[in-house]
């Protein structure tokens, strides 16, 4: 309603006044909506004249000026100096739950003229109604107070039991009800397999920097954005890897609780948030690049061989259409500016890639040999386990050292040095305890880990020729240990493959025909004798190889012979 017209001597003029302090009151029969209908019937059978509502969604604590609502009322009574309004509220805690403000705001609507009426309150202008009034206002604040303290150690409880107490979950979760009561975060898919994906591709270095992260969200249709036009901002992805609810832990040291293990499942390993922690203290937050996009898959990995630049690559316009090219973009470099066409370095990369590709032969042998220290592994977790138990307890003991210095000491940075040492460490009790939970204990077989990687290895062509613009950044980063170096008259140098690739050229070169004397020796390194005429030196060379590829020592066969590991051949 105008809040221009001309006043009546008949008609008492009347506001309301509303007032919800969150989304459930909004929502439920405490809402606005229910305050303004109780309100307007009041004033109609008082025959008032309802001029103007004036609502208000928020909290604000006790202060009056911080609600929007009412400084507007204040600002439309100021306007309208020589009317006397009937200011009508539904309870008097929507007036004011906090005793000096509601005094406060007395005094301020006294000032103004306004007559404060209330649904279930009377006002009245006498030492009794003003001392029941204060009387009332302090109720009300005693009440706030309560709650707030009673919601403080509820929150607490729940905190130290291991349950998230976020009013919102984060994505990739929502909440249940709990079996003893309460809620707990379970997932909620297809969000939590995406956020999983995000963060263990960043933790494994599939994904090299937070702006990969923010492209790979952003092209999932089933991940919420924020942003304008489908986008992510950038903060979020660094919350989202700084959330520890994603690796089943619960953080309430801003409640005064230490981190601990939540009731909830995690969508990664406590070791993955770790190292994903890492990564982002030991890295400058790199903005996402523009120019990145799928047209250009080699630049950024391919450099020049002269300077050793890695080439850039644009669209060139010519006399009838664009054509696409790469380019050294080091002005100091006898090869700048000059353009090698796309199809040129991208047919001779594809040659490349089809020449790491290994016989069917090789792959089955490292599928063996994997499989054979997959076993070995397993055998030593109970050992394992053992020393995670003895590690748990000297930390522990250091914690408790830590704790028993913090008492003692007085000097505010003394304490917080030792806090920090304490944090640190009972977060590595986390890491252990879940690596003692899993040693021993493959959440997958051997045959399901296996099944993509030797799909790649023995296939990184087919994944390439797909055109979709990851998975060809993928294939760089999971094929070549460093840049490859391109020359314009020549061509790519030798390229440096990764581990597994090097580990099938070791195979290759290495392989012959066994000599006429016919049984070979006992191979150094195995368990038991070779039993059949095989190739020789190759157990030496996988040694080698897949002692680089894990570092983890001489390789030892366990119950599979030399047959039983060459058997494909």
């Amino acid at each position: 309603m105008d809040s221009d017209f001309e006043p009546s001597q008949n008609v008492q003029r009347a506001v309301i006044y509303c007032r919800v302090s969150s989304k459930k009151q909004k929502a439920e029969g405490s809402g606005l909506n229910s305050q303004e209908h109780r309100c307007r019937q009041y004033a109609e059978a008082k025959s008032y004249d309802v001029v103007k509502v004036f609502p208000d969604d928020v909290s604000a604590g006790g202060d009056f000026l911080d609600r929007p609502g009412m400084v507007a009322l204040l600002r439309f009574l100021d306007s309208h100096p020589t009317e006397r309004f009937v200011v009508i509220f539904d309870d008097l805690k929507r007036y004011s739950r906090e005793t000096e403000f509601h005094l406060k705001l007395r005094r301020v609507m006294l000032e103004r003229g306004a007559i404060r009426e209330c649904l279930n309150f009377n006002f009245e202008d006498s030492p009794e109604g003003k001392f029941n009034e204060t009387i009332s206002a302090a109720a009300g604040t005693y009440e706030r107070e309560t709650m707030k303290r009673q919601n403080w150690q509820k929150s607490i409880a729940r905190l130290e039991q291991g349950y998230s107490v976020q009013a919102v979950p984060p994505v990739g979760y929502r909440y249940e009800k709990a079996t003893g009561g309460g809620k707990v975060l379970v997932q909620d898919e297809p969000a939590a397999s995406i956020v999983r994906e995000a963060l263990l591709g960043y933790a494994t270095g599939r994904f090299a920097s937070q702006a990969e992260v923010k492209r790979y969200l952003e092209l999932q249709p089933e991940f919420p954005k924020k942003g304008k036009n489908g986008t992510i901002v950038q903060q979020s992805v660094v919350d989202m890897m700084r959330r520890h609810l994603y690796a089943g832990l619960v953080d309430g040291r801003a409640w005064g609780v230490s981190i601990r293990e939540g009731k909830h499942e995690g969508l990664i390993s406590i070791s993955t948030f770790e190292r994903i922690q890492d990564k982002l203290d030991g890295r400058v937050y790199a903005p996402a690049r523009k120019d990145v996009c799928a047209d250009f898959p080699l630049r950024g990995s391919v450099c020049c061989s002269v300077c050793d630049t890695p080439l850039t690559a644009a669209w060139s316009q010519g006399r009838r259409k664009k054509y696409p090219y790469y380019f050294c973009r080091a002005k100091d470099c006898s090869q700048y500016g000059k353009t090698i066409a796309r199809r040129t370095i991208e047919g001779q990369f594809e040659d490349i890639l089809r020449s790491l590709q290994p016989t069917k032969e090789l792959v089955g042998v490292a599928v063996a040999m994997f499989t054979d220290f997959w076993n070995l592994q397993i055998e030593q977790a109970a050992s394992n386990q053992n020393a995670i138990k003895r590690d748990i307890v000297q930390i522990e003991k250091k914690i408790e050292k830590l704790l028993n210095a913090v008492i003692e000491a007085s000097n505010p940075r003394v304490i917080s040095a030792y806090e920090k040492q304490i944090d640190k460490l009972e977060r590595r009790v986390l890491v252990l305890k879940e690596k003692g939970r899993e040693a021993g204990k493959p959440l997958h077989s051997i045959d399901d880990l296996l099944e993509h990687s030797v799909r790649f290895l023995s296939t990184p062509w087919n994944l390439w020729k797909t055109e979709r613009f990851e998975l060809q950044k993928l294939v760089l980063k999971l094929t070549f240990s460093e840049h490859l170096h391109y020359c314009r008259e020549t061509g790519f140098r030798t390229p440096q493959p990764t581990v597994p690739f090097g580990f099938f050229q070791v195979f290759s070169q290495n392989s012959g025909m066994v000599p006429g004397g016919g049984i070979e020796p006992p191979t150094r390194g195995f368990s038991i004798r070779c039993s059949t005429p095989e190739l020789p030196g190759q157990t030496n060379h996988l040694q080698g190889a897949l002692a680089q590829m894990g570092k983890l020592g001489p390789y030892r066969g366990g119950a599979m012979g030399c047959r039983e590991v060459l058997g494909v051949w």
